[in-house]
């Protein structure tokens, strides 16, 4: 079985066709999709879609690129999905440096705030990481949770190795499937395979068959056959060790 570790299915560009994206997935082989959410006005879609859809399973967070239109307020409601539901991870949640006007400053209290949810809830976290590895990292070492995947990692080999440290998978996707992206190349062959999960990020960041098109889970067991030639590996046994590493974050699975 492959899993999905961070698939927006619940998204609009999914609105016509979900039920044949969904099955084709399952066709495909992958048997379980971690659908996340990007702010409390989302869950309810997320929770819907993860109820509709057979192997999805959902996370419930506030996305950094959502924040300026979050209140206070809206942690609250988020402690009130995760009491009722359990899902499996709190996120999406994290900082992005990366796209300009961004408050940091209020990026940095909302994930704070929901890594102390997700302390108080027992739940992984699913971050997301762009241009703001260090910062996530002091924030883990400020309040530790029990680990969790740091979304499309895009660091440097040490800041990499400090997320491992910490209890956190790096979760790898269509990127890695272009060969000009060469340092995540190398950090997805050469970091211990026990650190690693895949993800499609779909409809976002398509592999190279679908470069500038809609991306979907279904792509997700040919991006794992690339990853297991850079690895040098037979993909049967990739996979059975992605599948170990997602039910030591989650054991339902």
């Amino acid at each position: 079985m492959w899993i999905d570790t961070h698939c927006h299915l619940d998204a609009a560009e999914f609105a016509a066709d979900r039920d044949a994206v969904h099955a084709a997935a399952l066709a495909a082989g992958v048997g379980r999709i971690i659908v996340p959410a990007v702010s409390v006005d989302n869950i309810a879609a997320v929770r819907s879609t993860c109820s509709r859809y057979s192997g999805c399973v959902p996370a419930y967070g506030i996305h950094p690129l959502y924040v300026g239109q979050a209140q206070p307020a809206d942690l609250q409601q988020l402690r009130a999905w995760l009491e009722q539901d359990r899902p499996v991870a709190v996120g999406e949640i994290g900082l992005d440096f990366f796209v300009p006007g961004l408050d940091h400053q209020r990026q940095e209290f909302f994930y704070l705030e929901q890594l102390k949810l997700a302390r108080e809830f027992d739940l992984p976290v699913l971050l997301h990481v762009r241009r703001a590895v260090d910062a996530i990292l002091k924030g883990l070492r400020r309040i530790r949770v029990r680990g969790g995947i740091a979304h499309a990692f895009n660091g440097s080999r040490q800041q990499a190795d400090a997320l491992i440290q910490l209890g956190f998978k790096l979760g790898f996707g269509g990127t890695l499937t272009y060969p000009g992206s060469r340092r995540i190349r190398q950090l997805a062959a050469e970091l211990p395979l026990a650190s690693l999960v895949l993800e499609t990020d779909a409809p976002d960041i398509p592999p190279a068959w679908r470069s500038g098109g809609r991306n979907d889970p279904a792509q997700l067991p040919q991006i794992g056959r690339e990853l297991a030639t850079l690895r040098g590996l037979p993909p049967a046994d990739l996979q059975a060790a992605l599948l170990t590493n997602c039910r030591e974050l989650f054991p339902a699975f």
